[in-house]
């Protein structure tokens, strides 16, 4: 067992990992955090994508003890004092999700997008999400979602 200390959702966590543990394993099965979705274990679906320190990452595919003292960021984090993140509400309104399995990493790399480019074009949308896999909505939705965020964090929303 490895110690291993992060900072999940704002929170510093210390906690006991396997050698080969996963980053997914850890917010799932010792955290509780089941909105990471493990949909393929190979990183091709997208559904597992967290923020950490900032930048999108695929956490099926990155053991626990990489992220020893970085931040992580999972879907449950983004709410704010009881008010969903604009990008959670956008794919609401928008319709942005069905069967809502591939959301929280379609959510998470929206978010990753908008902090780094807050006003961006289709193709920049469509570039942000193309290791997020859908198998119900077609898209379009989705990006209909992320760029009524974009317009709603612009003006004053979340980040």
């Amino acid at each position: 067992m490895i110690d291993v200390n992060l900072t999940v959702n704002g929170r510093p966590q210390r906690l006991q990992v396997e050698a080969g543990g996963l980053l997914v394993e850890v917010l799932r099965d010792q955290l509780g955090l089941t909105g990471t979705h493990v949909g393929c274990d190979t990183s091709q679906c997208g559904c597992c994508t967290v923020l950490l320190d900032g930048e999108p990452v695929k956490s099926c595919t990155v053991l626990a003890a990489q992220a020893d003292g970085a931040a992580v960021t999972t879907v449950e984090g983004l709410a704010k004092d009881g008010e969903r993140h604009p990008v959670q509400q956008a794919f609401i309104d928008c319709h942005g999700l069905q069967c809502g399995f591939c959301t929280p990493g379609m959510i998470m790399a929206s978010v990753a997008l908008l902090q780094r480019t807050p006003n961006p074009s289709q193709a920049q949308i469509e570039h942000a999400l193309e290791g997020n896999l859908c198998r119900c909505t077609g898209y379009v939705n989705i990006v209909a979602a992320v760029k009524q965020a974009a317009g709603a964090m612009a003006k004053g929303g979340a980040t």
